[in-house]
C-alpha cells in the first residue's frame, strides 16, 4: 500500500525533507500550476486579475466536485464514467420536481441527492457483488442516466425553478463565489475522509493490492460500494450548482464532463491503477485543468484546437508521472 502516513519526530522531520517532497504525488502537479500559470501570465495581461482568478474557480467548481468522487473511486483501481450523465439527470429531475409537480424547491434538492447517491450505490452494486467491470457499467449507467433525463424532459430545458437556487451557482460571499466554497468544504471532508480514517486507508489498500487487503480483513466489496456511492453524491451535488448556474435542468448537460474530471485526477499525481494519489493533488488538478482553458480561451485560441492541446498534456502528465516515480 503506497498511502504515506508520518509517525513521530522522525517521520515528522523527514516530511520536510526535499527528496520527500520531489517525490509526493503532489510535486508535478504544483510544478505544472505554477509552470502554466506564468505562461498564462505572460500570454495575458488580465490572466493574474482578481476577478479573474475567481472566475476560473467558480468555471472549475462543478470539474472538480466531480473529480473529489472520481478520486475515491481511482483509487481503488475503478473507473465512473457515468458521473457527467448523473449530474444532468440529477438536475433534470430536480427542476421537473419543482415545475411540473409544485414540489417546494429543498425537497427537490434532497431528491435529487438521493437519487445520486442511488445510482452510485448500484455502481457498487453491480462492480463490487455483480463482479462486472467498473468501465461497462459505468458506460451503460451513463447511457441509461442520459436517456432517463432526456425521455423525462423531452429533450428540453426545463425551467421556471425558484430565482434564489441561483445562489448556488452566481452567488458570492464576499468577493469569493459560492461554488468555490463548496468546491473547498467537499475537499475538505474528503481529505478527512481519505487522510484520517480507517475507510481511506481502506481505499488506498484496495487501489494498492485488492487480494492482500481482503486478506488483511478489509471488506473490499463494501469499500468499493462507499466509493462509488460518495461520486454518485459528488455528481448530485454538482448538480446543484450546475442548475443553479444555468437556472434550469439540462438533460444534456455534463457531456464530456466524467473526462474532465478524469482528467483534474490524472493531472493531480493520482495513478489511474490505483493506491497512490491525494485528494488536494486532485484540487491542484482540476485548477490546472481550469486555468488551461481559461487561459487558452484568453489566447484566443481555437476551441478544436485546445481540445487537442488537452490530451496532449494529459498524456504528457501520465508519461512524465510514470517516469517520475
Amino acid at each position: 500500500m503506497s498511502h504515506d502516513t508520518n509517525t513521530g519526530a522522525a517521520g515528522k522531520t523527514a516530511g520536510f525533507s526535499p527528496a520527500r517532497l520531489l517525490h509526493s504525488p503532489l510535486a508535478l502537479p504544483l510544478i505544472g500550476l505554477i509552470a502554466v500559470s506564468v505562461l498564462m501570465g505572460l500570454a495575458s495581461d488580465n490572466f493574474f486579475s482578481l476577478g479573474n482568478i475567481m472566475n476560473v474557480l467558480r468555471q472549475v467548481s462543478v470539474v472538480g466536485i466531480l473529480a473529489v468522487g472520481m478520486t475515491f473511486v481511482i483509487l481503488t483501481g475503478g473507473i465512473d464514467l457515468s458521473v457527467g450523465a448523473v449530474m444532468a439527470l440529477v438536475g433534470t429531475l430536480s427542476a421537473g420536481l419543482m415545475v411540473n409537480t409544485g414540489l417546494p424547491a429543498v425537497p427537490a434538492l434532497l431528491a435529487g441527492l438521493l437519487i445520486g447517491l442511488g445510482i452510485g450505490l448500484a455502481n457498487g452494486f453491480l462492480v463490487a457483488w455483480g463482479r462486472m467491470p467498473a468501465i461497462i457499467v459505468t458506460l451503460a449507467t451513463m447511457g441509461m442516466a442520459r436517456g432517463l433525463g432526456l425521455i423525462y424532459s423531452g429533450g428540453y430545458p426545463i425551467s421556471g425553478i425558484p430565482s434564489w437556487i441561483s445562489w448556488f451557482g452566481v452567488g458570492r460571499i464576499g468577493f469569493v463565489p459560492v461554488p468555490v466554497i463548496v468546491m473547498v468544504v467537499i475537499y475538505a471532508f474528503a481529505w478527512v475522509l481519505l487522510q484520517r480514517t480507517a475507510f481511506g486507508r481502506h481505499v488506498y489498500a484496495i487501489g494498492g493490492n485488492e487480494l492482500a487487503a481482503r486478506l488483511s480483513g478489509v471488506k473490499t466489496q463494501r469499500v468499493k460500494l462507499a466509493v462509488y456511492a460518495i461520486s454518485g453524491l459528488t455528481s448530485a451535488l454538482a448538480a446543484v450548482i450546475l442548475t443553479g448556474r444555468l437556472m434550469s435542468g439540462q438533460p444534456n448537460a455534463g457531456v464530456g464532463f466524467e473526462l474532465d474530471a478524469i482528467a483534474a485526477v490524472v493531472l493531480g499525481g493520482t495513478a489511474i491503477a490505483g493506491g497512490r494519489g491525494l485528494i488536494l493533488g486532485t484540487l491542484i488538478g482540476a485548477v490546472l485543468l481550469g486555468i488551461l482553458n481559461n487561459g487558452l480561451n484568453l489566447m484566443g485560441i481555437n476551441p478544436y484546437l485546445q481540445d487537442v492541446i488537452k490530451g496532449g498534456i494529459i498524456l504528457l502528465a501520465i508519461y512524465i508521472g510514470r517516469e517520475w516515480r
